[in-house]
């Protein structure tokens, strides 16, 4: 399994015992409306393992303090965690230096950052940014607004009935006046991963630097910046089993030299004078103001824990699942699955003959199962398969054939109602 293509890996390795893994997630041991609870609402955020929830616990109650420039012993303590964490992230993703990790708080900001300090200085009237059209609106909008201040162009990518990119599409979208490609690596709303490799190298053959939104695949597989070549590689740290308000900007240490400060502030400077500020050396120069120090070393722990479970087994696992439910509810009279790539992450997006969305997961709720309903703030992903909204079930390495079992149960309960 590679950081571009997924392969199918088959049956999990003996090694992963996911009864074990669902023992380290206590929210997982709770009833919901009196029923045990089925979580598959993985897409939106993930559950936290114990380990997490431990770490976090242990810095508030042992080493709460401000990082850097502290000279006693807390702040000491807490900067090489928080730093550690960096370092764990940075082996995480194969990055070549700690400097080229940026804290953020999740892949929204991340995106911004790139589009107000890269976009600003390489965007002008008449350039062009490409994204495709099974983007999350957090990779929209930054570029509309972008492309508005500049008089530049936002050039999408079209895709097939099954959600696979048309590549001879966007090959022929590249060009002299292209000045970003800014593309998710797993569709949220669709599943489908796309072919991240053949993207980053059609566009470097033209000189076109690539951001890849790795929200929803850094769960899922390894993912290798060095070997994607890309210039820009963002995610969030809740979907990838850590604190919520974390998340990562990757970026070439060159090429976040030559960008200018995203926000001003404490720690992002050198010196500061009426006259003139001298701002910081990567990765600081990015990171204005406190960091959310709890959420990083949060995030590291996360970084673990995944490490010491291995993508070998937890990409087995998952592709079992999604062949697993894909079969199960493909069986359902009645019922669409939306999305349907060769290669695709844990994500299940359907809807029912003549049955909302919305009700389809109320009535889901009841029975203890949590999926998502809606747009899933991918709006123009809808429109081009001209529906307004889907039921979503996303998964994660904890979830079970019997959670699957427990849908298609409840689907079946959905039906009857409506019948």
């Amino acid at each position: 399994m590679t950081s571009g293509d997924r392969e199918d890996v088959g049956v999990a390795p003996a090694s992963f015992d996911v009864n074990r893994v669902r023992a380290d997630f206590p929210v997982l041991r709770q009833q919901v409306n009196g029923k045990p609870l089925v979580y598959l609402d993985n897409g939106a955020t993930s559950q936290k393992p114990q380990c997490v929830i431990d770490e976090l616990v242990r810095y508030y109650t042992t080493e709460n303090a401000n990082v850097h420039r502290g000279v006693h012993t807390l702040s000491q303590v807490a900067t090489e965690d928080y730093e550690g964490a960096r370092s764990k992230i940075r082996r995480f993703i194969n990055a070549a230096d700690d400097r080229e990790i940026i804290y953020t708080s999740g892949t929204t900001e991340g995106i911004n950052l790139v589009a107000h300090a890269f976009g600003r200085q390489n965007v002008g009237p008449g350039d062009e940014i490409i994204v495709s059209n099974m983007e999350h609106h957090s990779n929209i909008v930054p570029w509309q607004m972008l492309c508005e201040e500049k008089g530049a162009h936002l050039r999408v990518i079209p895709i097939d009935d099954s959600g696979e990119l048309l590549m001879d599409e966007y090959e022929r979208m590249l060009g002299p006046r292209t000045k970003l490609v800014s593309i998710t690596h797993v569709s949220n709303a669709l599943g489908t991963i796309l072919p991240a490799d053949q993207i980053v190298g059609l566009a470097h053959a033209q000189g076109v630097p690539v951001l890849l939104d790795g929200a929803q695949a850094v769960p899922h597989m390894p993912v290798d910046v060095r070997k994607l070549d890309c210039d820009f590689y963002v995610f969030s740290g809740h979907k990838l089993f850590g604190p919520t308000g974390t998340g990562i900007l990757y970026g070439k240490g060159e090429v976040l030299d030559a960008m200018p400060p995203y926000k001003g502030g404490g720690d992002m400077i050198k010196s500061v004078t009426f006259e003139k500020t001298l701002y910081n050396d990567l990765p600081y120069k990015f990171e204005a103001g406190t960091p959310n120090i709890a959420g990083a070393i949060g995030l590291g722990a996360a970084v673990d824990y995944i490490d010491a479970i291995g993508f070998d087994g937890i990409a087995a696992h998952e592709d079992e699942l999604l062949d697993y439910g894909t079969k199960a509810l493909s069986s359902i009279g009645g019922l669409r699955i939306v999305g349907t790539a060769t290669h695709k992450a844990g994500i299940l997006s359907f809807v029912i003959d003549n049955i909302h969305p919305h009700d389809i997961g109320t009535i889901l709720d009841a029975e203890g199962i949590a999926i998502r309903t809606g747009h899933h703030c991918a709006q123009p992903v809808m429109e081009r398969f001209q529906i307004p909204a889907t039921a979503r079930a996303s998964m994660a390495f904890y979830n079970t054939k019997e959670d699957i079992d427990a849908l298609v149960r409840g689907i079946d309960r959905v039906i009857e109602v409506f019948s």
